[in-house]
């Protein structure tokens, strides 16, 4: 039943759908938040002041999705996750395994991404995943051990990822720093104020500590 509701509930004006969502699925939204003609369907959902989720985008299968003040999610992307109670043998070697995206204040997500969270993806303030067709995926087979095995992405405070970018498991970007266009984050770097990029990226070239971008105090990027 409840999930034929939560398909209904699409077509109901937001203020009707935030109620059911909020009273059926005990869900924590801001009254100046908003989602769009999306199916979101995390265990549970966070959204603070200001925060949006576009049109098309598809949730499901997180155990937590978090938004921060004023992080927006544009649209036409795929966000899935891998639930930590699940009756499959796929990762239950991984007992502390979070299945969740944390998106941090004044992010954004534009189009056409696909983000897999079988395992926390954690996004910091003010970063921008920029362009089209990137692919977070912290999920993959490990061929030592054959078997399916995943890490987490963490992406620092002030970051920019470039469009048609692969972000990999356990591949950290520091804040205040880029990666480039069509490039491969496959490790976990430190340094702050660098371009990376290339397949795998690699430090390119340093940035000004007086970039405009990495002074910002709101989201969008005018």
């Amino acid at each position: 039943m409840k999930k034929i509701l939560s398909i209904i509930i699409l077509f109901f004006p937001w203020k009707i759908r935030r109620f059911f969502l909020i009273k059926i699925w005990k869900y924590d939204i801001h009254s100046e938040a908003r989602i769009g003609f999306s199916y979101i369907y995390p265990r549970m959902l966070k959204m603070a002041k200001g925060s949006e989720i576009g049109h098309l985008n598809v949730a499901v299968n997180l155990e937590l999705m978090v938004l921060g003040e004023n992080a927006s999610i544009a649209r036409l992307n795929w966000i899935t996750g891998f639930p930590v109670n699940s009756e499959s043998l796929h990762f239950k070697h991984q007992k502390e395994r979070r299945s969740e995206l944390i998106l941090g204040d004044n992010s954004a997500i534009t189009k056409h991404h696909h983000i897999d969270c079988t395992n926390q993806v954690n996004i910091g303030s003010y970063v921008t995943i920029a362009g089209y067709y990137s692919q977070l995926l912290t999920h993959s087979i490990n061929i030592e051990d054959n078997r399916q095995d995943s890490k987490p992405i963490k992406i620092g405070d002030y970051s920019f990822i470039g469009t048609n970018s692969v972000i990999l498991g356990g591949a950290v970007l520091p804040s205040y720093s880029v990666l480039g266009a069509k490039a491969l984050l496959n490790k976990a770097y430190e340094e702050e104020y660098v371009l990376y990029g290339g397949i795998p990226a690699k430090p390119v070239t340093a940035l000004t500590k007086d970039a405009k971008y990495f002074k910002r105090t709101e989201g969008y990027v005018y």
